[in-house]
């Protein structure tokens, strides 16, 4: 059975090279390499991880049977309109772990915990990323397209919801 665990300052390391293996599959195919590096570099340092625990941001790390780290999340609350929301940051995992069922276990797991502050999990998936396939069958829908600046790039989404109730 899979291991969620809280994501320690300790764990920074692990957390950066599991990134490292991630990112460049997950993205090689849909931006450049010098906006792909720029992202990362921004994303996964350890003041970067700090920075982002400080500003809310709530982190789970994924290990397998064998005690090996394959995969993490994080999500952050925020008030709109007098309403607590929520969305999911980042979710993913190692190529070697995907398509078992693990994502799902995950981001259910995530979707349980935002249930007892929130009512809907809102979160944002690069418009050529496959991984949009996996949100709508999870149960999320699309409800805008966006472009984000991020740096001297724009990320070209969908914001996507999915009511927890």
């Amino acid at each position: 059975m899979p291991l969620i665990q809280a994501l320690e300052p300790h764990q920074f390391p692990t957390l950066i090279a599991l990134a490292q293996a991630i990112w460049q599959p997950t993205y090689g195919a849909i931006l450049s390499e010098k906006q792909l590096q720029f992202m990362f570099d921004a994303t996964y340092t350890h003041a970067a991880l700090q920075a982002q625990i400080t500003d809310g941001q709530q982190f789970f790390l994924l290990y397998n049977d064998e005690n090996e780290a394959i995969g993490y999340a994080a999500w952050s609350y925020w008030h709109f309109g007098g309403a607590r929301q929520a969305k999911l940051n980042k979710i993913y995992l190692h190529p070697n772990a995907q398509d078992k069922g693990l994502g799902l276990f995950l981001l259910q797991k995530i979707e349980e915990k935002v249930a007892q502050e929130t009512d809907a999990l809102q979160l944002c998936v690069n418009r050529y990323n496959k991984a949009l396939r996996f949100y709508e069958r999870a149960g999320y829908r699309i409800i805008a397209e966006a472009d984000f600046p991020f740096g001297d790039y724009l990320m070209n989404d969908f914001v996507l919801q999915k009511e927890l109730v």
